[in-house]
């Protein structure tokens, strides 16, 4: 995992994890990598690890079971998803409407766009 300095490496974790969890490859109850192992394997300092770890647990996106480890909540999804789109909205949607108003791109253009993006998305015709 390559870090940016523009956003706190412990953040960048997170939403790496949380981007796993949409993606289906860490599941609601599942047990998530121990503190020391995920930091060995990201080659980053254990508090860096536990701090997102308890930022997550924060967020009720982890639950940590005393003695066992932290694990995937069981609405991590919804709430992920939540957080997401509220972000999404908040910080790349005006971009976005900014570069179409500049662009003085119509609803056709997007239409063509949109289309043909579905046409490409294997999961479109499930």
């Amino acid at each position: 995992m390559e870090f940016k300095a523009t956003k706190g490496i412990y953040l960048q974790i997170a939403d790496s994890i949380c981007n796993q969890i949409l993606e289906g490859k860490l599941q609601p109850n599942e047990r998530v990598p121990s503190v020391r192992d995920l930091a060995a394997e990201l080659e980053v300092n254990r508090n860096t690890v536990m701090r997102t770890y308890s930022y997550l647990e924060g967020e009720e996106i982890f639950n940590n079971k005393r003695g066992v480890g932290f694990f995937v909540a069981e609405h991590a999804v919804k709430l992920i998803k939540n957080r997401n789109k509220k972000e999404f909205f908040k910080n790349e949607l005006p971009i976005l409407l900014e570069k179409i108003k500049l662009l003085q791109l119509d609803s056709n253009d997007l239409k063509a766009l949109i289309d043909e993006l579905k046409q490409n998305d294997p999961n479109e015709n499930k």
